[in-house]
């Protein structure tokens, strides 16, 4: 088959009833065996699953039945039927509040409580065995999920964390009701039991205190993990609900999704920008902060883009809508985001690893922890099948799946808070390893628009203004790019510009012009040589080659062939270019920096910021080339940039970061976007990324830890050295526990500061 005629296509959707990363794992390997999926994963921290598919080999009913056959649920993104948290909470209430009453009746009579007469275990221990076993089975009841997921789980080969809660707690139970009939058929069984000072052997309590402990961490995890996703849910509240269009001179207020491409929309002042377009009437500034970041507001008139979700400060505008739904800036980002929160990083891969064998090995673990005792160590049966339900019970795949995802879904999220779209976990988790930062020179390290930095007076006869006037006037007709310079800087002055009659352009020299009855030459030295009689020529070179090598374009002005003035003209530097550079350094990343301006006014622009290695006369099909012999050297690369020209560099780049303010190729060619259009947020990802894999990484070694001890202490080889025997109650609380503490840790992400 060609692979080229193959046109995949991506679904994702949301795969519910997971409850660990062994499910998440099983979800997973039942989506790649299906034909025609190319690839698929799964995540339990958001429960989503992202599949590319050939959809003339497989379709989504072939997609749902894989799921349903690894014992989930699929939804597509619009019908999404989740468990609330308030229904989990009454579902945990009721467990707790019966588990409670049934550990006072259990453990009374030993701690000195009395009991009534009629559930006394000395009086009538039947009766103490079945209110025992009535309580523990609403407790089931209310963590039936466990039992319906567990042991479907089981029965397909694929057990999860469902599956050791409920054999163990099962266990114990059957146990507990075999117990119970002995004591109602044997008569004498249970006096003979008490009247040795033992209690009854029922454990009907320690299987209900551990479906509710283990309710109680899956409500306090699913409450922690509602906060990892809340920026996607605060971009989605930017989106304006309703928009006024112009219908025939008429304002109509209609719902957002009623908005059609080449409607015209009303925006007042205050009120937000439902869609994006460009204006077609009015002027106004529209505070964009809630997509940039950028907090002073952007002065905006007729022909210019508004983007869905920014608010109208102060004008009436009107524009036409060009973008809606989907294709919005806003949809893109909220896409972008839910995107890299799904893609995994490759320290997830360790995590995945073991998780698809986790449970099996415990359980495996347990039965054997439990007939060691029982068959080697002499134990009695009670005791081996204490150790039994402890090691199914304190083994947590819970800890270790979500250890990852969690940290993702934090460190994208705040990313995105702060003008920083991260486009994987793949991409978050090599930003730490970055070495050497290399910069595009023009948009990025300089704001790309050359300006007017100096003017400096060479004769007597003229002021300031004539001379600006003059120079304005003919660059008027010109349509080099630094003639909009000289021309904008006349403007911002408000000086009057002149009719220009018989205008000049010579290439390679400037431009000649009469203006207002004068002779104005304006251009280089060469232009000016012609006048070599009324110009001290050695003075001006020196004058000029100064300029230059502070990476400055010097312009000479002559009025009737005699030079007046000095324009220089220049691309200035970001005010933040200097103090990201610094910051950069500070981290012990080298800096380079790719232009295809000449070495000298390179060279002048690198001292200026601080820059380390500098590559000057490169073409743009080059810039790629200089990133590969960077990697050759053993350097980490990231490269920055904005421009088309930048996209083979960008895509080349261990890390590809791309101005967001640049050309829709470069953005999508890169890993990381910057929205704010500030370099600072070049050092502010690479901290971010660093703080993410050190929080991912204190996450799994709770988790590795955790369970290195756990299990070891559940199976009684602490209780071999004179230590005490696990509790089934306690571990089911350090388990939930566990799961919790790996996801507040994550949640710390949310206190992270850019610099």
């Amino acid at each position: 088959m060609d692979n080229k005629n193959i046109k995949i296509e991506k679904i994702d959707f949301s795969v519910l009833g997971m409850s660990c990363a062994a499910c998440s794992k099983s979800a997973e390997r039942s989506l790649k065996k299906t034909p025609g999926v190319e690839s698929a994963m799964v995540n339990i921290a958001t429960e989503k699953a992202s599949v590319e598919y050939d959809p003339k080999v497989c379709n989504i009913d072939n997609l749902r039945a894989a799921i349903e056959k690894a014992g989930f649920k699929m939804e597509l993104e619009d019908n999404i039927e989740r468990e609330d948290n308030s229904t989990s909470f009454k579902r945990f209430l009721v467990a707790i509040i019966f588990a409670s009453i049934l550990f006072t009746i259990s453990m009374g009579p030993m701690v000195g409580i009395g009991l009534p007469a009629f559930i006394s275990p000395h009086h009538n221990p039947l009766n103490y065995a079945l209110i025992q076993a009535l309580l523990a089975i609403v407790v089931m009841l209310a963590g039936k999920k466990f039992y319906i997921n567990g042991f479907k789980a089981l029965y397909q080969l694929g057990p999860n964390m469902d599956s050791l809660v409920a054999v163990s707690t099962s266990a114990a139970f059957i146990y507990s009701i075999i117990t119970s009939f002995r004591i109602g058929s044997e008569p004498g069984f249970a006096d003979s039991i008490m009247s040795n000072g033992h209690h009854l052997p029922l454990y009907y309590e320690s299987s209900a205190m551990i479906i509710a402990l283990i309710m109680l961490g899956k409500y306090l995890e699913s409450r922690s993990k509602s906060k990892t996703s809340q920026a996607i849910k605060s971009l989605l509240e930017l989106q304006a609900k309703t928009a006024i269009i112009e219908i025939d001179g008429q304002e109509k207020e209609v719902d957002i999704d009623k908005v059609r491409v080449g409607d015209i929309v009303i925006v007042k002042p205050g009120q937000k920008i439902p869609v994006d377009g460009s204006i077609v009437y009015g002027s106004t500034s529209i505070d964009e902060s809630m997509l940039t970041g950028e907090s002073i507001p952007i002065e905006k008139t007729i022909g210019d883009q508004v983007t869905g979700a920014s608010v109208n400060k102060n004008g009436y505008i009107k524009f036409k809508v060009e973008k809606i739904g989907k294709d919005t800036t806003l949809s893109q980002i909220i896409r972008l985001v839910e995107d890299a929160q799904n893609r995994k990083a490759p320290i997830a891969n360790l995590a995945d690893l073991i998780s698809g064998y986790f449970v099996p090995v415990v359980i495996a673990i347990a039965l054997v922890s439990g007939l060691a005792w029982l068959l080697i160590g002499g134990a009695s049966f009670q005791f081996s099948f204490t150790i039994f339900i402890s090691v199914l019970v304190i083994a947590c795949p819970c800890a270790l799946g979500l250890a990852t995802p969690t940290a993702i879904m934090v460190g994208t999220g705040k990313g995105a808070e702060n003008g920083i779209l991260i486009k994987g976990g793949d991409s978050l988790e090599s930003a730490h390893k970055i070495s050497t930062v290399a910069f595009d020179k023009t948009g990025t390290i300089t704001e790309g628009k050359p300006r007017v930095i100096g003017l400096r007076l060479l004769g007597n006869t003229m002021d300031e203004d004539a001379l600006i006037s003059y120079a304005g006037s003919i660059e008027k007709n010109s349509e080099h790019p630094l003639a909009d310079a000289i021309l904008d800087y006349a403007k911002e002055r408000g000086l009057e510009l002149y009719p220009v009659e018989g205008f000049t352009s010579i290439t390679g020299k400037g431009v000649e012009a009469q203006v207002n009855g004068k002779r104005i030459s304006l251009g280089n030295l060469k232009l000016i040589e012609d006048y070599k009689d009324k110009n001290d020529m050695d003075r001006l070179k020196a004058m000029v080659d100064q300029y230059a090598q502070e990476g400055n374009t010097p312009m000479l002005l002559a009025v009737e062939g005699q030079v007046e003035a000095l324009i220089a003209v220049a691309d200035t530097i970001k005010k933040d270019s200097a103090m990201a550079v610094e910051k950069l350094h500070q981290m012990g990343i080298k800096v380079a920096m790719i232009t295809g301006d000449n070495e000298k006014t390179a060279l002048a622009i690198a001292k200026q910021v601080g820059i380390d290695i500098v590559r000057a006369d490169v073409l743009p099909s080059e810039k790629s080339q200089v990133i590969k012999d960077l990697q050759d050297q053993g350097e980490f690369v990231a490269m920055v940039g904005d421009g088309i020209n930048d996209a083979p560099a960008l895509a080349l780049a261990d890390v590809g970061i791309a101005i967001g303010s640049g050309t829709d190729v470069a953005i999508e060619s890169a890993d990381i976007v910057l929205m704010k259009n500030s370099l600072m947020d070049v050092p502010n990802s690479i901290k971010l990324s660093k703080e993410t894999i050190r929080n991912i990484k204190e996450n799994l070694g709770w988790a590795f830890g955790y369970n290195i001890i756990g299990i070891p202490f559940a199976a009684g080889l602490i209780y071999l050295f004179g230590g005490p025997l696990l509790n089934p109650m306690i571990a089911a609380a350090a388990m939930s526990l566990s799961s919790v503490s790996v996801v507040s840790n994550a949640l710390r992400l949310r206190k992270f500061k850019t610099f």
